[in-house]
């Protein structure tokens, strides 16, 4: 069943579907080159609230219709602005606030998020790549951000991609603008997996449906101890690790995982 999130004129930004544990978030601008508006911003960020609260959802896909995954901000929507009062200044700060919000709503749910890319991603299209916890790239997509290229640095964009490429890389892709194969964007880190265009959806869902088997609890607190310990110092970083270890230990799932390991019999999780 597909939920449509909707503006004031009806059209469809956004496609909600459930499949067993793995909900599918589907932008649906494909006339836009599913640019990511104001509205479709909000709307994005509404549903990765909702759904990081939902028990019965243990990982989300975000995908898209038409031959671009995301051409990031929509370039048309940020201009008109520019005839306000103020010359589109608090217009602009929504916007960037917003979208800045929605990607660290990404990384701070519970719920891994698995990019499925069936063309072009750029600009914060790339960031939405760069920031889900893993991404699948059909063989012919294509990565970049160029914003340099028309007089606006992807700097927010580069916050996600310096924290999953390799510096310089990171540093090649915002300086020059070019775009990025698939193959080279997977060498680089930015996405996981490379499939053939028909597969890219089903390879995103078989990884969803290998961490939905796993407990909820453990890739919580996985997902959540990741993210953290990434950015603090070696020393601070395994001193935060082992105490997260040690909880996990405590957990009802880990002396069921265990348990279920040595007995060589199927675990039964419970989330706790």
């Amino acid at each position: 069943m597909q939920e449509r999130v909707t503006n004031s004129n009806q059209e469809a930004l956004l496609l909600e579907e459930r499949r067993g544990a793995v909900a599918i978030l589907t932008l649906n601008r494909p006339e836009a080159r599913n640019s990511l508006s104001l509205a479709l911003l909000r709307a994005l960020g509404d549903a990765v609230g909702r759904l990081s609260v939902d028990a019965d959802v243990r990982a989300v896909v975000i995908a898209a219709n038409g031959p671009v995954f995301s051409a990031g901000h929509d370039l048309k929507e940020l201009t008109a602005h520019r005839s306000d009062p103020d010359g589109g200044l608090a217009f602009y700060r929504t916007a960037m606030e917003t979208c800045s919000e929605m990607m660290q709503a990404i990384l701070r749910s519970p719920k891994p998020f698995i990019a499925a890319v069936q063309g072009v991603a750029t600009a914060a299209g790339c960031q939405l790549v760069a920031t889900c916890d893993l991404a699948v790239a059909a063989e012919g997509a294509h990565f970049s951000t160029p914003g340099v290229n028309i007089g606006l640095f992807c700097s927010t964009p580069m916050v996600a991609l310096s924290r999953n490429v390799p510096r310089k890389r990171a540093m090649e892709m915002l300086l020059l603008g070019e775009m990025l194969p698939a193959a080279t964007a997977a060498e680089y880190g930015l996405v996981n997996r490379v499939v053939p265009q028909d597969r890219v959806l089903d390879e995103a869902l078989a990884m969803a449906n290998t961490i939905a088997s796993k407990s909820s609890l453990t890739v919580a607190i996985g997902k959540e101890a990741f993210y953290r310990q990434v950015e603090m110092p070696t020393a601070e970083a395994y001193a935060y690790a082992a105490d997260v270890m040690v909880r996990n230990m405590m957990a009802r799932d880990a002396a069921e995982g265990i348990g279920a390991f040595i007995e060589k019999r199927k675990p039964e999780w419970k989330g706790c």
